[in-house]
């Protein structure tokens, strides 16, 4: 989401638009998702706050959990998105910058709605070849995203985002090796996101990914897969799925 727009790119770049927020809240809404997730991918590049009047407007439609994330820094961004319709907030670039921001948050608020959201890509700089990127995927930081996933747990997290910038919008599959290299050495639950194109890449990262969860954009935004039929594969496969 930029600018009030929902849209969708590939690695971050290349955005086209995919329609109005509040349209698609509740398209998704009626549609049977378990969890919406609205993230503002340039408030933290462009140094603002979050669209308030657009946060409250699409809160006011659902009646699901709702996440929201971006530009976010401080107790008080945190505690108006919460007061006005957020179920739970995505914390990344101010907590890549300053850690203590997760713990206070769910010191403040419970660790039930903190999630970590964690933007990776592919590096041979790093112990698990995967490092962490910030700002909409723009600055890299030097950081292994598996040494950070164990970091934000510590400091009390309840969930971690997990985003692949290589695969994002590729509708290739998700990076499975490295959702399952997060999931597999943190104990909180791990969504992923970034590179669905079918059912059959959330089977694959909810199975051998181990994911808790999986994120999906481009297949609901364009009605490639609604809702319900990925939903029926996932249950026809054995997956236990909230219908």
């Amino acid at each position: 989401m930029d600018q009030g727009l929902v849209l969708k790119g590939v690695n971050f770049k290349k955005m086209e638009k995919a329609g109005d927020p509040v349209n698609l809240a509740k398209k998704y809404r009626d549609d049977g998702a378990d969890e919406l997730v609205f993230l503002d991918i340039t408030a933290s590049v462009e140094k603002r706050d979050i669209l308030q009047d657009l946060l409250v407007n699409v809160a006011s439609e659902l009646d699901i959990p709702f996440t929201v994330g971006g530009g976010m820094k401080t107790i008080d961004d945190v505690r108006f998105v919460l007061f006005n319709g957020a179920d739970k907030v995505s914390v990344n670039t101010a907590a890549v910058e300053n850690p203590d921001l997760i713990s206070d948050l769910s010191d403040k608020f419970g660790s039930q709605c903190i999630v970590s959201a964690i933007d990776a890509k592919l590096s041979h700089s790093t112990a698990s070849n995967y490092e962490v990127f910030t700002y909409g995927a723009r600055k890299s930081t030097g950081i292994d995203v598996l040494d950070w996933a164990k970091q934000v747990e510590k400091y009390g997290a309840g969930e971690i985002l997990l985003t692949s910038i290589d695969s994002d919008g590729t509708k290739n599959g998700y990076d499975v090796e490295l959702t399952r290299l997060v999931s597999d050495n943190v104990n909180i639950p791990i969504i992923a996101s970034g590179g669905c194109g079918s059912p059959d890449h959330i089977y694959d990262v909810l199975t051998n990914g181990n994911a808790d969860a999986a994120l999906a954009a481009s297949i609901f935004h364009y009605d490639v897969y609604p809702i319900p039929t990925v939903k029926n594969f996932l249950l026809d496969k054995g997956v236990s799925i909230r219908l």
